[in-house]
Parts: C-alpha cells; structure tokens; sequence
C-alpha cells in the first residue's frame, strides 16, 4: 500500500536531492502557491503543499534531463501513484508528455512559472508580499523583460485548463504565499 504523502515527508525526501538555496526557495514557493489553490478549489493544503514542495526533487542533479528520473528517485518512497504523476504532469509539453488532468495538476503546472514572478515583483517592494495586490504583479506579468526566466505562456495555458482568469489564480497564489513571506524571505 502506498506511503501518504506529507509536507515533512516531501521535505525529507527533497532535503535528499536538493541543496540549493535558490532552488529550495523555489520549491516553497511553489508549496505555499500549491496551498493558495488548495484552499480555492476546498482541496486538502498540505496534500498540495506536498507535492508543490517535491515537484522539482529531480531538478538539481539532473537540470537537462528534468523530470526524466523522478520517478526513480520518488520509487524508494512507494508514494500514491497520483501524486508522482502530478510531479510529473508539471513539465507537460516542456520536459514530459504527462498532460494535466486534475485539479490539482493543473495547478501545479501554472503555480510553478507563476510563483517565480510573484517572488521576483516582492524582492522589489519594501512591504514585500505583506501588502502586494494582484494588479501590481499583473503590471509585471505585461512586461516580458520582468522574470525572463517565467514562461508567460505557460501560465496563461495553466490558467486556461482550469478554466480561471489569470488574475483569480494570482489571488491564490497570493493568498498562498502571504503566510510563508517571512520563510521565503519576502
């Protein structure tokens, strides 16, 4: 029978994998991301905190090949099937071929570039996160130069399969990230 994911077992296991501040920074925040769109769609938090907090375990060993040995690194763990294809599900059409389906999923996918403008418009608020506003990031999401890195269109295909507008999922994501500021360093 398969083991439940938790956010502590998530972290063990990513603590296993992953060294890289910047990267674990991620990983939070795509966590506290995942918990905003829990409390959105009446879903259990720390389920989808679990696996936002897992969804890059394989990113630091093998950046090129990512999400192609997840699966490997995850089967030691004997984790709900769901949950590793959720994992995987986040890299649909850029590094896998495991399409969303779920909620969850789908959530995942578009919290994950999403998270990383939110992060990136607070490092240059003196408030932060604390008071941040949706129309503020929506300003930067319009810029393409802001958060380079942060694929808008993946984002707005996120927000498309599960059928919200861009600035509702950013509420989430917003609400989700507001409680961890301070572990985030926001």
């Amino acid at each position: 029978m398969a083991q439940t994911l938790t956010l502590d077992l998530a972290k063990q296991i990513v603590a296993k994998h992953i060294d890289d501040p910047h990267l674990l920074g991620h990983c939070l925040a795509v966590s506290a991301a995942m918990a905003g769109m829990a409390a959105h769609f009446g879903e259990n938090m720390e389920h989808w905190q679990a696996v936002g907090y897992l969804h890059d375990v394989d990113y630091q060993k093998y950046p090129q090949e990512h999400l192609q040995h997840t699966e490997a690194l995850l089967a030691p763990y004997d984790l709900p099937a769901e949950d590793v294809r959720a994992v995987l599900s986040h890299g649909y059409g850029i590094c896998t071929q495991v399409e969303p389906q779920t909620l969850m999923e789908k959530s995942l996918f578009t919290v994950d570039e999403l998270s990383g403008i939110v992060q990136a418009a607070a490092r240059l608020r003196p408030g932060g996160l604390a008071d941040m506003e949706t129309k503020s990031v929506l300003k930067k999401f319009k810029d393409k130069r802001f958060a380079a890195g942060c694929d808008r269109q993946i984002i707005l295909q996120g927000c498309q399969m599960l059928q919200m507008e861009l600035n509702d999922v950013l509420q989430c994501v917003l609400d989700g990230m507001k409680p961890f500021a301070q572990e985030l360093g926001l």
